[in-house]
Parts: C-alpha cells; sequence; structure tokens
C-alpha cells in the first residue's frame, strides 16, 4: 500500500466517485474535480461525507499539488496537458491502480477491442457458481474502487479497458487476458493504432513468473505482444483452428471446445453453450481456460456454461415479429465488433448503424456488406461516411436520425427471414447518453410495433 496525503480526482463519474468513497475509508485527503456540472446526487454524497469538490472547471492549483492525481477514463491526458501544461504525468495514475493498492484479493484482468464484457462476465458465472467469493467490477457496473471500499471478496473479475490501463503503475492482474485487438478509440491515440495496441499490452507488463497470460491466438495482434513487450508470467492461448497452433491448449475440433490446459482432456460441443457466434466461443475458450488454472472441475465448468445467459446490448434477441429477428447488438461500437455480429448471421440481414465515428475504417465490412446486408439503415447526425462507403454495396441505404425512423424504416422494408440487426459500429454519444440507452429506445420502438 502506498501512503498518500493528497490525492486529487478528475472526474465525478461512477471511477471519480468509487475512488473518492475509497480515498476517504482510508483517511486520504481528497477532492474532486470536474469540468462540468456534478450530479445533484454526487454532490449530496460529496457533501454528506465532507468531501470538498469544483464543477464547472478545475482547480489548477490544487491539481499541480498533489501527491496524486486520479485521472477518469473518460478524460483525456494529452487534452488535458494541453490546458495545463505544468503537470506532470508521473503524477497520474488510473483508478483501477488506486483500488488495486487497498485489496490482496487474486485479480483476473480482461481487455480487448471486443469480448471482454462477455468474456468477464462468463469468467464470474463461473466462478460465482463455484462457491468462489467472486466480485465483478471495473469497465463493467460497479468500479473496482467503490467495490474494494464496500465488500471483501477473494477474488475479482475485473473488466479493463485501454483508458484505465494508460496509468498503471504497478497494477498487477494475478490472471491477464486479451481477447483480441482491432482499431478503436482511435481519436484518444492520435490515430495511431501501435499507441493503442500499446495500451493494451500495458495488462502484462508488471506480471510475474507464477502469473498467468491467456491470449487469442487467432488475433494476428496480439500476437506481437511478444515482440514488443517482455513478458514472465505463464502464457496459455486458446484458437478456434487447431492445426495453426503448434502447441494448442484449448481448441475448436469438429465443432468440439476441447483443452489439454491441465493435462486432462475437456470436451464440450458448441450447441451446449447458449451463446452462438465465433467470438463467443473464443470467449468461452477463455473463460475454460481461467476456470482450469483455478482449478474448477471439468463436469463443473460444464455445468456452469450452460446456465450462462448473454448480456444485455450484445447480439440480445429479444423479440421476432412476423418471422423477423429483431436482435439487439448497441453495445458493438467498433468496426471489429459489428464484424463477428454480422457474421453471426446468415442473413438476409437489415443493419442499423452510425453514430460518432471513432476514426473507423470500414472496408474490412464490405465483403460482409455485399454478401448478406439487404439494406442499410443509418442512425446518426452524421451518416456520410458510411453512405459514402456502403451505398453501392447494398441495394437499399436509408439516412435517419432519429431510432423511432431507424425502426419503423427497417420494419418496412423487412421480409419474413430476414434480421434486423442493431450493431452500430460507433459509439452513442451524437444523439443518446450512452450505448445502453441507444439499446433500451430500439427495443422499446421495436415493441411498438
Amino acid at each position: 500500500m502506498i501512503k498518500t496525503k493528497d490525492i486529487t480526482i478528475l472526474g465525478s463519474g461512477i471511477s471519480g466517485l468509487g475512488s473518492a468513497k475509497l480515498a476517504k475509508k482510508f483517511g486520504i485527503n481528497v477532492f474532486v474535480s470536474d469540468k462540468n456540472s456534478i450530479k445533484e446526487k454526487v454532490k449530496k454524497h460529496l457533501n454528506n461525507n465532507k468531501i470538498s469538490f469544483k464543477e464547472n472547471g478545475h482547480d489548477v492549483e490544487r491539481l499541480l499539488k498533489s501527491d496524486e492525481v486520479i485521472i477518469s477514463p473518460g478524460i483525456s491526458f494529452s487534452n488535458l496537458k494541453k490546458s495545463f501544461p505544468n503537470i506532470k504525468e508521473e503524477k497520474f495514475i488510473s483508478e483501477l491502480e488506486f483500488a488495486s493498492r487497498y485489496t490482496d484479493a487474486y485479480l483476473i484482468a480482461v481487455t480487448g477491442s471486443n469480448g471482454k464484457t462477455t468474456t468477464a462476465s462468463l469468467i464470474y458465472h463461473l466462478l460465482k457458481n463455484n462457491g468462489f467469493n467472486v466480485g465483478l467490477a471495473g469497465n463493467i457496473g460497479v468500479s473496482f474502487a467503490e467495490s474494494v471500499c464496500d465488500f471483501s471478496y477473494d477474488y475479482y473479475v475485473l473488466e479493463v479497458s485501454s483508458f484505465q490501463l494508460d496509468h498503471i503503475l504497478n497494477f498487477k492482474p494475478n490472471i491477464a487476458i486479451i481477447t483480441n485487438i482491432s482499431p478503436d478509440h482511435l481519436d484518444r491515440y492520435d490515430y495511431k493504432f501501435q499507441n493503442y495496441t500499446n495500451s493494451k499490452y500495458r495488462i502484462v507488463k508488471n506480471q510475474k513468473i507464477e502469473d498467468h497470460f491467456i491470449y487469442n491466438y487467432n488475433c494476428e495482434v496480439t500476437k506481437n505482444i511478444f515482440k514488443k513487450t517482455k513478458i514472465n508470467s505463464k502464457i496459455y492461448s486458446f484458437s478456434l483452428t487447431k492445426n495453426q497452433v503448434k502447441n494448442p491448449q484449448v481448441f475448436l475440433d469438429k465443432n468440439h471446445i476441447n483443452s489439454l490446459l491441465n493435462k486432462k482432456n475437456f470436451m464440450l460441443s458448441i450447441n451446449k453453450i447458449p451463446i452462438q457466434g465465433k467470438h463467443n466461443l473464443q470467449n468461452s475458450m477463455a473463460a475454460i481456460s481461467v476456470a482450469q488454472i483455478l482449478k474448477i472441475s471439468n463436469q463443473k465448468i460444464k455445468e456452469s456454461l450452460k446456465t450462462f445467459k448473454s448480456i444485455p446490448h450484445r447480439l440480445e434477441h429479444f423479440l421476432t415479429i412476423q418471422k423477423v429477428k429483431y436482435i439487439n447488438d448497441s453495445k458493438a461500437t467498433n468496426v471489429n465488433s459489428a464484424f463477428y455480429a454480422l457474421d453471426s448471421f446468415d442473413g438476409p440481414i437489415i443493419w442499423i448503424a452510425g453514430g460518432v465515428d471513432k476514426g473507423n475504417n470500414y472496408d474490412d465490412l464490405i465483403p460482409m456488406v455485399s454478401s448478406k446486408v439487404k439494406a442499410i439503415i443509418c442512425l446518426g447526425k452524421d451518416n456520410n461516411k458510411l453512405i459514402d462507403v456502403f451505398s453501392s454495396h447494398t441495394d437499399v441505404i436509408v439516412s435517419t436520425d432519429k431510432i423511432s425512423d431507424a425502426v419503423s424504416s427497417a420494419y418496412k422494408i423487412s421480409k419474413p427471414g430476414d434480421v434486423v440487426l442493431l450493431s452500430p459500429a460507433c459509439a452513442s454519444f451524437d444523439l443518446f447518453k450512452s450505448f445502453e440507452e441507444r439499446g433500451d429506445q430500439f427495443k422499446e420502438e421495436v415493441r411498438k410495433l
């Protein structure tokens, strides 16, 4: 545990408030600073706990004199540096780093461009089902800091974003997982994919020989980690193709997931897994790897996997109307995630896409769109890029800026056997507060049909 006398927290959202609670619990002089207005319920909590704060602008003097600054993941340090050139980056840490100082729990951290929420949820489900005293936190649900403040878990499953990894110093997961890496959030990384990739690689930088690293052998970008980063931990891979891996540990063979990780044959038919799609097979393989490292029996792993339910807003099949399936995949906020979604259905697909473009390159989606998509419904304030890229690759393309119009257009175009897929490939913040709100409004409009 590092003794810190004075901390400033930038941002009053879930991460910032959780950090403030934890700091207060351990007697640290804490100050919350937010560029924007702070929500009334948050201010009430801060006042009740005698935590000082400033809203609608940062306190520069306080920022400069603090021993450490906890920066919320939604805040870009490079943008902050432009406004306050005298700040020193070495004083900045993430909530992930801060919270890890105050727990002795066994840490399982999952990062990746896609699949990290499902993988983290799967691992948590496997552990919880088998009697582990385990918490689920990080970039999913409750913040890590708030959970450490309020609970005493022996194990943590953490969904970890690149933004949270950017400011770690000593954070060290006992098990680290990279599900895959593809271009995302490039607007935060100077539009350089390697910068984003390097951030993901940080998940293993502090691991020791007794720790474990699990990665996706089918992801070429992740495999390059061995050229860029020294890895001290035990290494395991999972793969959709047995023959590509020299020493396969968890792999797909004849529609069965196989594992030799504990030198005990594990085999499970993919038909026994309730979440479908190639990407979910990879997520399941990662979760199986963790369960086997933690010595959960093969039978209990199989029983637990069968009872797992898909998470909301991730390939969520919630209604079928007149033999048309409506799929809510609002959490698909990047191109690769949308690719997985389109790949999960045979078509014909009516694809609802659009929102805040994060430097997307849609070229990889063109073959999928040409072969499977009968119509694209663009949903955003600015749909020009989507229209320019895809108008020559699909018969119908419609531009909308309202979810009601998007759903209505999809309904009019659809025929029995079609799939209406909301998988935006973009962030939601032009029209919605979050991807959750986007997904919920989509489902509400579909229910009105």
